[in-house]
Parts: structure tokens; C-alpha cells; sequence
């Protein structure tokens, strides 16, 4: 199916000034209005309007100053005749005086719609930090029907608000704010309010960078190297966990470990969480194993495939009532005095036992000892493709399917799959019982359709979707473990299943959206219902919004591609990104639409960027003023992610202190593996006429074929993927062609 075409179309619309305000007009309505303001109530602003291509409008506001002046605002201050039902910005600012600061502005923009009438308002990114004295803001109060864009200090207020405060300086000389504006209107069901503006933000400042090899021109298999090394060699005491369980020898990377653990750490080294290993929908160390087997069935590696095997048997070793599982396995911490200093330290394997994740509802009477539906359907999930992609193993389906079973008899009326279960009489726990969490046991359900042929395990799946469709996909509310019970709980007493009412949003993270996403495109490719991948296209679209599209001066790591969480924390290139990598690849195949592999693409390469590693020249300094003993032993060593609580330095301030191997390198190595075993380094669609390049190479098709370029400038053979599944390999140098 070919969705080229697929955006909103954009109108024409026309301004005027009436009564001292600026006015957006489609036909005779007036849509939007906005004043200048003034800079010390005495300079006023100069302010133009140029068409900037595909029926986007810039609108430029500029002061000239004499001298410097402190205002602790600059704004422009929007008031929506358009009469919204519908409201959407990067950043929840659930009170007066918070704001969407611009360490938020990933994708930023602000959109409204009515009905199938669409207005979208981007920052101009061109301008967007230049001046640290000046960060910018986005601000929407809904009940008012007013926004606003501009120029103030905030302050970080819990994890993560931003709320304004004094001290800006404007000043002497120009001051510039400038926007896009755009209005459209859909014709097709569902209405998509973020594919214009998704596109845009892509296309202006997004493929620019890309085409120049950002974020990185890196061979990624350097990275995956570097991690296997890391985990395995050089680190391996502190991240590889072997014991004996039930008489079979078993094994996977701890949990978690942190600076103090390098050898290079000068003092006694602690433990920051407790000793365990996870198979739950972060932390999965059968999602990471998958990956570590597919790369030593690339190199003909016996000892690292012999690791992915102990770590698939203590995935399969986890007790099982009437199917369900737990998710983690774990030993208690002991504090000991070393060198005279109190430090946790883990008591051995021997006493281990099984639970589960401790990022549950415990606000609401949910302890680790309750099984987490979600997590099991992505363990099962992972067994399955485990098991028809990498080894085939009967054990491993027989697990899946005997949990599936169970599964449906969790089923509520409205198709939901609950969250959590009491661990005494399997009963679903009142919180978080109907949410998108249910996606992922959707997927889970049609993949078992397709290996076992069973129809059974489909209709349910497809009701799931349905409930799904019916309200929170549409109202946006993504609401999930994550939401409010990892490291922020704003909102989680009172909050759950209700909107912000002065942004009309919900707080919403971006796994639950990915889900949903993912479970719509297999639902599509179960039934060949159209109305299931516009949906997913829909839902794609409103995850592309989470995506970095820029490099912004206060971010000091390559930022392109990266993907943050919700909208309320501030994380950039979060390890997320490494997992959501393919589905924007496997939508393409599905549409032709050549933006969304560029941003899978992105997304694969920002899973890297957080390495500290020699190929990593930028990110090494920054994480060498975080932590000047590192050195060559921790090469490989990689935070989830950068700038999490809101503020960055050129310092080192963004730098974390911990990596989660299932959430962060060992990850990203799964995911460069698998696109690897499924797309190759190249990826070229004959059928379309187009060409991507994977792993720092350009594509371009000439008459004869495809010239390949290498970005990296290092001599290397490379897998081309086509769209048919063949495949070849080409020794690339410094430029190719196939055919």
C-alpha cells in the first residue's frame, strides 16, 4: 500500500491587523490573534511575514535596543478563535507560571484542532538558544483558549517541571522571536493533527543533518564490539552474573551497574540497586541475549553464543501459577564497612528468589510481589521471536503459548488486558486495569497466531485494539507503568486517568504510544484492514513528536534522532530509541513513505551516542569531566540517556553515573543486530526506486543501479538488504555500485 500522500492538506490563510492585533483568516473565519509585545513597554516590535514553502507561514517579531535591559518575560501571547477541542504541547504545565522550556523542545510545537481543522505554531529552531541569557518557552492555558511563545528563565521545579522566574537580560542590540504557522484541514479518517507538523519539523531540520551522516558516521558494529568487550571483558566481574539454579547452569548481565564499579575507580565500590536480573518490558535480558546471539552467529563466536544460551535458560527457569511468571530474579543487599566507609554490597546468588519489577503502583496497594501482565507478554513475545528467528527451541513456545492461554481468561469485557495481578489469587489490581499497556499483549497475541496457525489467539487481540481505538488513542491518554511510578510519580494519587485541565492533556509517556503503534501495523498485516494502519499512522505520527529533529547549542551530544520519554521529564536520547528504531522501518516497507525510515535510521544511530568510547570524541570529554578516572577499560561503558533532570553544561552536567546493560549498550547492540539480520546496512526498494543507507553509508540511484558512498572512511564489507529479502554483500572502500 502506497501512503505517500498521506498529510493534512494545507491551507492558504490570510492576515490582517484589526484592533492593534495580528489575525489569522481562513476565508472570512478568524482563527487565531496575537499582539506584540513591547521591550521595556517603550520598544515595539517590527514584524513580517513570509510564505516559507508547503503552506507554511514564518512570522518574525524584532526589537532593537539601545541598552540592556532586565524584563523577566518576552512573549507572544496567542488567543485561539479557532475554539479547540483539542490541545497539544511537548511539555505538561499543569499550573500558572510553569512552562515547556526550551530543554523540552525536541519536535516543539503548538497544535489545536477543531474538528478536522488543524493550526500548528513551531518555533523557528534556526533561533532557538542562541542566547543562554534568553532560553525559550512554550505555554498553553486551554480553558482560556490562550498560548504563548517567548523568551524567560525558569527554574526546575520536582522531576521535571519548569516554572518561570526573574533574571532575564535582553539586550543591547536586536532581539529576535520567530515562528512557523500553519492551518490544514483532513479529509481522511482518522483526522492525523501531527503529520503536517511532524513532517515539517523532519524535513526543515531533521533530513539536513541526516543527509550529512548525523548522528553519527560511526560503523555501528565499532559500538557493538566495544559493548561485547565491555560487558564481557574488561567490566565483565561487575556486569556478568553465572550461578547454578535448579541444577542448570545460568546466567545474564546484572541489572545495573555504576561508576564506582570501573577499574579505574580509586575507593571501595558500591552496589546502587540491588543485585538482579529483569526479563520486564525495560529491562529485558532476553531481549539483550537475542541480540548477543545473533552477533556471535555473525562472527562464529562459541563463547558469547554459550552466554545467550545460559541467559535464555533462566528466562525459561522462571516459576510459573496456572502460566503467569514473575520478571525478575534478585538477591537482598547487606550494608559492610570497606576502608572504613559503609557501602551496599549484594549477598550471593545462593540466596536469590524470584519477584518482580518495583516500578509498580505501591501509592495505590501494588507491591513488587504482583505479577505485571505487561511484562509477561513482552517476555513471551521475545520467546517467540527468539524461537523463529534465532534457535528453534519447542521449550520456548510451549512457555509462550501456555501463558497465552491464561492470558485470555484475563480479558475483560471491554477487550482490555489488566495490569497488574495479586499474587495470591491472580485478581487484577482496580489501578491501571484498562490502558494501552494492553497493545503489547495484543501484538503478543497475533504473533502467536501467526507461528502456532491457531485462530484462537487473534479475535482477542483485534478487541483489545478495538478498546483501544474506542477512547485512548484518541483522547491521547498514554498512560503506563512508566507514567508515574519510575523515577517520577508527579500525578500518580491523583492524577491517573485525568487530563491537566489547563493544558486539556494528559501526562503521557511514549512506550505505551509505541505499542499502540507497533500492534495497529500487525493488526494491518493480520487483516488488511486499511482502517488499522491509519491508526497506526496516526499514533506513529504522535510518537514522532517525542523525536529529536535538531542539534540545539545547550545540548552537548549529538542530538539527532534521540527520542525523550513523557511530557513531564528531561531526557534526551533516551535508550528507548534503539527499540522504536524498526518499527519506523517496518512502516515504511508498509507505506513507501521515505521520512519514516530516515527517522528509524536516526533513531538506531542515536542508540550509540552515548558510548564512552575513542570513536565518540565530543561525548568522551564530557563524560571525563563527569568522571576524570575513566579511561580505556571502560570503553564501552554507556547512561541511558542525557540531561534527565533538566539542565546540561558544556561541564559534563547531563552525565550519568550508572548503566543498565538491557537498557542502554546491550540494548543498542540488539537493536543494530536485529535491523542488521532484517535490513542490512543498506536497504534498497527496487520496486520505489529508493535507497537508505543503515550504517553511515549514502545511497543515490543512478542508471545503472545504486552508488554507494562510505561516510566513515573505513574499508569494510556490507550487507545490501532489497525489498524482495535477498541479499549480498559488497566490499565498500570508499564507493560502490550494485545493481
Amino acid at each position: 500500500m502506497e501512503i505517500l500522500e498521506r498529510s493534512a492538506p494545507l491551507l492558504n490563510p490570510t492576515f490582517r491587523v484589526s484592533n492593534g492585533a495580528h489575525e489569522v483568516l481562513i476565508g472570512e473565519e478568524c482563527l487565531l490573534r496575537f499582539r506584540t509585545p513591547t521591550i521595556a513597554g517603550e520598544y515595539g516590535a517590527r514584524v513580517s511575514f513570509q510564505r516559507a514553502g508547503g503552506g507554511w507561514t514564518r512570522v518574525r517579531l524584532f526589537w532593537e535596543t539601545p541598552e540592556e535591559i532586565h524584563q523577566p518575560e518576552l512573549s507572544v501571547e496567542f488567543d485561539l478563535a479557532l475554539a479547540p477541542t483539542f490541545h497539544w504541547m511537548p511539555h505538561l504545565a499543569p499550573e500558572e507560571g510553569f512552562v515547556a522550556a526550551q530543554h523540552v523542545f525536541r519536535s516543539p510545537a503548538l497544535i489545536f484542532a477543531r474538528g478536522n481543522l488543524g493550526l500548528a505554531i513551531v518555533p523557528d529552531l534556526g533561533q532557538v538558544g542562541r542566547d543562554p541569557e534568553a532560553p525559550w518557552f512554550l505555554d498553553l492555558h486551554a480553558p482560556e483558549r490562550k498560548a504563548w511563545l517567548g523568551l524567560c528563565q525558569t527554574r526546575i521545579e520536582g522531576h521535571v517541571g519548569f516554572k518561570k522566574r526573574e533574571g532575564m537580560t535582553l539586550g543591547p542590540g536586536s532581539v529576535e522571536i520567530a515562528f512557523f504557522l500553519a492551518v490544514y484541514e483532513g479529509k481522511e479518517a482518522p483526522f492525523n493533527p501531527w503529520k503536517p507538523v511532524a513532517d515539517f519539523l523532519w524535513t526543515r531540520w531533521g533530513h539536513p543533518l541526516f543527509a550529512k551522516g548525523e548522528p553519527g558516521r560511526v560503523p555501528m558494529d565499532l559500538y557493538v564490539k566495544r559493548t561485547y568487550d565491555w560487558a564481557f571483558g574488561s567490566w565483565k566481574d561487575a556486569v556478568w552474573q553465572e550461578f547454578d539454579l535448579d541444577g542448570k547452569r545460568v546466567g545474564a548481565p546484572q541489572f545495573i551497574v555504576n561508576v564506582s564499579q570501573s577499574p579505574n575507580y580509586k575507593g571501595p565500590w558500591f552496589q546502587r540497586e540491588v543485585l538482579s536480573i529483569w526479563n520486564q518490558a525495560w529491562f529485558s535480558s532476553l531481549r539483550s541475549a537475542s541480540g548477543l546471539a545473533r552477533w556471535a552467529r555473525r562472527t562464529e563466536d562459541p563463547r558469547l553464543s554459550a552466554k545467550t544460551a545460559m541467559t535464555k535458560e533462566l528466562a525459561l527457569a522462571a516459576p510459573r501459577k496456572e502460566g503467569l511468571f514473575p520478571s525478575v530474579i534478585r538477591t537482598e543487599n547487606e550494608e559492610v564497612v570497606v576502608e572504613g566507609k559503609e557501602v551496599e554490597r549484594p549477598r550471593p546468588w545462593s540466596e536469590a528468589f524470584w519477584t518482580n519489577s518495583n516500578r509498580c503502583p505501591r501509592d495505590h496497594g501494588v507491591t513488587e510481589d504482583w505479577f505485571h501482565v505487561l511484562d509477561s507478554s513482552w517476555t513471551a513475545l521475545l520467546m517467540l521471536r527468539w524461537h523463529t528467528e534465532i534457535e528453534a527451541d519447542p521449550r520456548l513456545l510451549d512457555f509462550a503459548r501456555t501463558y497465552a492461554d491464561k492470558l485470555l481468561t484475563l480479558q475483560d469485557a471491554d477487550g482490555y488486558f489488566p495490569g497488574w495481578l495479586d499474587p495470591i489469587t491472580l485478581e487484577p489490581a482496580p489501578i491501571m486495569a484498562q490502558t494501552p499497556e494492553s497493545a503489547l499483549s495484543a501484538t503478543f497475541l497475533l504473533k502467536l497466531s501467526e507461528v502456532t496457525g491457531e485462530a484462537k489467539y487473534s479475535p482477542p487481540a483485534l478487541r483489545a485494539l478495538e478498546a483501544l481505538l474506542g477512547e485512548p488513542v484518541p483522547s491521547g491518554r498514554w498512560e503506563d507503568f512508566e507514567t508515574y511510578w519510575s523515577c517520577n510519580g508527579f500525578g500518580s494519587k491523583t492524577m491517573v486517568g485525568k487530563k491537566f485541565p489547563r493544558n486539556d492533556m494528559y501526562k503521557q509517556n511514549n512506550f505505551c504510544i509505541f505499542w499502540t503503534a507497533e500492534a495497529l501495523l500487525a493488526a494491518y498485516q493480520t487483516t488488511a484492514e486499511e482502517r488499522y494502519l491509519r491508526w497506526g499512522l496516526r499514533t506513529l505520527d504522535e510518537l514522532s513528536m517525542c523525536q529529536q529533529v535538531w542539534q540545539p547549542p545547550f545540548i552537548h551530544v549529538p542530538a539527532l534522532g534521540g527520542f525523550g520519554v513523557m511530557n513531564y521529564d528531561g531526557e534526551w536520547n533516551d535508550s528507548r530509541q534503539s527499540l522504536f528504531a524498526e518499527l519506523f522501518m517496518d512502516y515504511y516497507r508498509t507505506t513507501g513513505d521515505p521520512i519514516l525510515f530516515e527517522r528509524g535510521v536516526a533513531a538506531l544511530k542515536a542508540s550509540f551516542v552515548m558510548m564512552y568510547c575513542p570513536e565518540n570524541a565530543k561525548q568522551k570529554k564530557q563524560w571525563e569531566k563527569a568522571h576524570p578516572f575513566f579511561g580505556k577499560e571502560d570503553y564501552g561503558f554507556m547512561m541511558e540517556n542525557y540531561g534527565h533532570g533538566g539542565e546540561t553544561s558544556a561541564e559534563g552536567l547531563g552525565i550519568g553515573e550508572f548503566t543498565i546493560y538491557d537498557w542502554g549498550n546491550g540494548a543498542a547492540s540488539e537493536a543494530r543486530n536485529r535491523i542488521y539480520d532484517h535490513y542490512g546496512d543498506v536497504y534498497i526498494d527496487r520496486a520505489r526506486g529508493r535507497g537508505f543507507g543503515i550504517d553511515s553509508v549514502s545511497v543515490n540511484r543512478t542508471e545503472g543501479g545504486w552508488r554507494l558512498k562510505n561516510l566513515s572512511h573505513r574499508s569494510r564489507e556490507i550487507k545490501v538488504v532489497f525489498e524482495d529479502g535477498s541479499s549480498k554483500v559488497v566490499k565498500l572502500v570508499r564507493e560502490a555500485h550494485v545493481r
